[in-house]
């Protein structure tokens, strides 16, 4: 069975980059201009306002596959950092300090910083 779907790789992989990468938009958008609705937009110039910067300038290169590598590896250094700066000082289980989302991009992120952008982008490996 393996065999049969290894020729669609890259085009798992390509959908995997995408839907990725367009969560990862929303959050962005949340943070900047709240939508969807957001309990708390960040002041411009914070350290949260910047962290929706990278993130809707990143998802969009993510998404189209424009220089898929180092954009995934600044979104994922980025959700590293949003882990351990805002949900890992609540509690130490991901569960429970809402930071699962964060390791899960951040991971997604890094695999695509080594695996590229598969099928359907702008730039082919």
């Amino acid at each position: 069975m393996t065999d049969r779907l290894s020729p669609y790789a890259p085009q798992a992989l390509a959908v995997l980059r995408i839907v990725a990468a367009l969560l990862f938009f929303l959050h962005g958008t949340q943070k900047l201009f709240g939508f969807p609705a957001a309990e708390f937009m960040p002041p411009v110039g914070s350290i949260f306002w910047f962290a929706g910067v990278i993130e809707i300038v990143t998802s969009v290169l993510i998404a189209i596959g424009f220089f898929t590598r180092p954009a995934a590896f600044l979104a994922s250094g980025t959700m590293a950092v949003a882990y351990w700066m805002a949900h890992a000082p609540g509690d130490l289980y991901p569960t429970n300090n809402a930071g699962d989302a964060a390791i899960l991009f951040c991971f997604v992120f890094l695999y695509l910083v080594f695996a590229g952008p598969g099928a359907w982008s702008i730039n082919k490996k």
